[in-house]
């Protein structure tokens, strides 16, 4: 099987025929993916049953790692073959993603459903040329690849307002490591990454602070057991990514920890599993032995979304050359915070201009709000053509 050529789909079917009932616990999946590293974002290996004819990459072991999850997510949960497994994950992504898929119109190009779900699988690891991959960065949006198999896991039992869901998980699983990077003795580059996700959240929910207590009440209502454990494996890995714990973190851990139920041994071994999964990888894994991670990640974010912004810099003149009120925010945002009404306008009109750019729809996917500010600053510096008439304004308005 190999996942960088097309047709790895019916090739996936004819593997994991002889496995179809590995798994009678969700569980018991969850651990094994979590060994794998697809839960942390880091994935090291797949599971032991998947062959491929060559070394795989990091970006292809997420990508079976994350269609081998969802199938057997549907395992568990319907009875049904291959083949409607493949139209209803089809119609789950249609439904998560946005009502009217314009942005994904040429990515979704294909006669078969699963020759389009290649494609879709392979936009939501890759980002053109690998430019998201082999450093922390991957963390980060890889280990949000796993709110699909939650959010798949609870579309198969409920479909209504699936979006909603979906926002409000991502919006936990940010909160969560934002707060668990604010638990830390910080050094200088783990408050450059408190503050983007700080900044993160108060874009994508512009009516709450984004230093209040309310999360913790999310934390407490609703949850499955399941995003329970994945949302206490974020804060575990965000502690541990330099490496130490020490107590005013274990504090924050246990508290977390015991406010999504787990008990006090249930949270030593989610502890000990994120020891040993560095312990085990740090050796193949050469970031992982890097005590700067914060700042790799938080730098090669910074290079992707300028990248980004150059590429598609025609598009983007366009776009907001059309929308002089976005011009004017971004121009703003320069020199002085936005107001929550004023973040709430920026975020809304730059959804719709990422939606019309499919290359960027990186910024509408889980874990594409923590990139938002890092654009925000960027795009002013990247388009000067576009910002030049309002910086006169800014002029005027400090005289």
């Amino acid at each position: 099987m190999n996942p960088s050529s097309s047709g790895w789909i019916p090739k996936f079917e004819s593997v994991v025929k002889k496995h179809q009932d590995r798994y009678t616990e969700f569980s018991v999946l969850y651990a094994d993916l979590k060994g794998t590293g697809f839960v942390y974002g880091i994935n090291t290996e797949v599971l032991e049953f998947i062959v491929s004819e060559h070394s795989l990459s990091e970006d292809e072991k997420a990508k079976l790692n994350l269609f081998t999850a969802l199938y057997y997510t549907y395992r568990l949960e319907r009875t049904s073959n291959f083949q409607n497994f493949l139209e209803d994950l089809f119609t789950f992504y249609g439904k998560l993603r946005v009502s009217h898929l314009s942005f994904l119109g040429k990515l979704l190009s294909g006669k078969t459903t699963s020759s389009k779900l290649e494609k879709l699988i392979d936009s939501r690891v890759y980002l053109e040329d690998n430019v998201i991959s082999k450093t922390f960065n991957s963390i980060i949006t890889n280990s949000l690849l796993f709110i699909d198999v939650l959010l798949f896991k609870r579309y198969l039992n409920d479909s209504i307002a699936i979006k909603v869901y979906a926002y409000n998980l991502e919006y936990l699983a940010i909160h969560v490591t934002y707060h668990a990077l604010s638990s830390k003795e910080r050094n200088k580059n783990d408050e450059r990454l408190a503050e983007l996700f700080g900044a993160s959240l108060s874009f994508i929910d512009p009516d709450k602070q984004a230093y209040d207590g309310s999360y913790r009440e999310m934390l407490m209502n609703e949850r499955k057991p399941c995003e329970n454990a994945y949302l206490l494996d974020m804060a575990c890995l965000t502690v541990w990514e330099d490496h130490s714990l020490d107590y005013k973190e274990s504090a924050f851990i246990f508290g977390i920890g015991k406010d999504v139920g787990f008990s006090e041994a249930g949270i030593t071994r989610c502890l000990e599993d994120v020891t040993d999964f560095f312990a085990k990888n740090s050796k193949i894994v050469p970031f992982l032995k890097d005590n700067n991670l914060a700042v790799q990640f938080y730098d090669s974010m910074s290079k992707v979304v300028n990248k980004l912004i150059l590429r598609n810099s025609k598009r983007l003149q366009k776009e907001l050359s059309e929308s002089a009120e976005l011009v004017s925010l971004l121009t703003k945002s320069t020199f002085r915070d936005l107001s929550r009404e004023e973040k709430k306008k920026v975020q809304n009109q730059l959804m719709n201009i990422f939606k019309s750019i499919p290359s960027l729809a990186i910024f509408i996917l889980p874990g594409g709000a923590v990139l938002l500010p890092i654009f925000i600053k960027l795009v002013p510096k990247l388009l000067p053509s576009s910002f030049d008439e309002n910086r006169v304004e800014k002029t005027d308005e400090n005289t």
